[in-house]
């Protein structure tokens, strides 16, 4: 009697614990659908170019979450702009789905200015753009090179590759034309002081080549011109002419030549 009710009592256990387990598969796989929302969806709505509060205000009306996944910089679009959002607009999602927004910096971020000066146009475009730096004006001059970056600006002042700038920032390049198609007399630099000189070729359209020192020099900004290649006379005495964008050599020394006036 005593086996028979102890086998009967646990039978009754299993059956009602098999019970309660269809019960409660019952019960969830009928809420299931509750709890998922299954079968509401929702189109994305384009959210680009909002204010991020604006757009996340838009989003989680519709009952979306909203998270920033990422952010850049763009120096045409104001601060706190979305760029970008995933899932993309026009998609059907389920409802409470998270969009993942990328918004523009407040602040642009720092790199380094590369070194142009001596690149091609087109490899200096090339090397601006992969640092998110922009080329700005383009100013030529006339130089024996042709085509090449003569030097590189920011703000109107030279700018020395290695220098922090701000991401986004346009650098105004100076660029030869190659030499001029006219010659015109060379200038006479004897006498004159080595700043003097210089000034008087950059107004030339000339370039300062070779500088060679005569003696010591301390001071070369105050240093005489003494001898000067090419010269302003040939061997015959008639002018020596010169096209824009060429270089002449300097021969500098503490002490002021003697000038000879027929020599100028």
């Amino acid at each position: 009697m005593f086996d028979f009710i102890t086998k009967r009592s646990f039978v009754v256990n299993l059956l009602a614990a098999i019970a309660l387990a269809v019960v409660l598969a019952l019960i969830f796989f009928g809420s299931l659908g509750f709890l998922t929302r299954h079968g509401e969806s929702i189109t994305v709505p384009d959210v680009r170019g909002k204010n991020i509060k604006e757009a996340t205000e838009a989003l989680e009306k519709m009952g979306f979450e909203v998270e920033v996944r990422d952010s850049i910089f763009i120096d045409t679009i104001p601060p706190l702009t979305v760029w970008e959002q995933a899932p993309s607009r026009g998609e059907v999602v389920k409802v409470n789905r998270t969009i993942y927004l990328t918004i523009n910096k407040v602040e642009p971020p720092m790199v380094a200015m590369p070194e142009l000066e001596g690149l091609t146009f087109r490899s200096a475009e090339m090397t601006l753009h992969s640092r998110r730096l922009n080329v700005g004006d383009t100013i030529y001059k006339p130089d024996i090179a042709t085509n090449s970056v003569l030097k590189q600006m920011l703000n109107g002042k030279p700018i020395k590759a290695g220098a922090m700038v701000p991401e986004g920032s346009a650098i105004t390049l100076i660029l030869s034309s190659g030499p001029g198609n006219y010659e015109n007399p060379v200038p006479a630099l004897i006498g004159l002081t080595f700043v003097e000189a210089k000034a008087l070729l950059a107004g030339s359209n000339l370039n300062l080549g070779t500088v060679l020192f005569e003696g010591s020099v301390s001071d070369t900004a105050n240093a005489f011109i003494i001898r000067q290649s090419p010269s302003t006379k040939n061997a015959i005495g008639d002018p020596n002419m010169i096209r824009a964008g060429m270089s002449v050599d300097v021969w500098i020394s503490s002490t002021a030549p003697e000038v000879d006036s027929s020599e100028n």
